[in-house]
């Protein structure tokens, strides 16, 4: 049987993993993106908070003895990867990927509520306390996407009616 911290720094290094593959998704969907500046503008904001969410979730796994794994971190990249190459080939690549996006965040919403959990149990304040500090930030993002989806959609459709136009980036 695991003990309650072991647990606790495996979460941590999922969750850096995550966060891993948040920066290499958000990066992707940044460079791609060419006709929709609000969605680019927020994308690059939320990488800004990816990158310091990174460090903080690395701290706390050092903290408690431990490294990031190399193995999930490449995973997470890898996972990036082909996502963001999946979404090259569709026609409406903007909608999906925030769609997408919207879920992603909502995954990483659960992570950060179970570590504060955890970390609660396991009587771990500092880490408690990271974790409240980034879940806001995860909550901030899908409830942004949310309430963009419907604009972004209705923008997307005007530009792919228009003759002449890109629309899915």
């Amino acid at each position: 049987m695991a003990d309650m911290r072991e647990n606790l720094l495996d979460w941590l290094r999922d969750a850096h993993a995550m966060e891993q593959q948040a920066e290499h998704m958000l990066k992707a969907q940044a460079s791609r993106i060419e006709h929709y500046p609000v969605v680019k503008q927020r994308i690059e904001e939320h990488l800004q908070e990816t990158l310091g969410q990174q460090e903080l979730l690395r701290q706390c796994i050092e903290r408690l003895g431990g490294k990031p794994s190399v193995m999930k971190d490449m995973m997470g990249k890898a996972a990036a990867f082909g996502q963001a190459a999946g979404g090259m080939v569709n026609s409406d690549e903007i909608v999906k990927g925030a769609m997408a996006s919207y879920v992603f965040e909502n995954l990483e919403i659960a992570m950060y509520t179970a570590l504060i959990a955890a970390a609660e149990t396991v009587g771990d304040e500092e880490t408690k306390r990271a974790c409240e500090k980034i879940l806001p930030q995860e909550q901030a993002m899908a409830e942004w996407v949310l309430e963009h989806l419907p604009q972004l959609t209705e923008e997307f459709l005007v530009r792919d009616a228009t003759p002449d136009v890109e629309a899915k980036r």
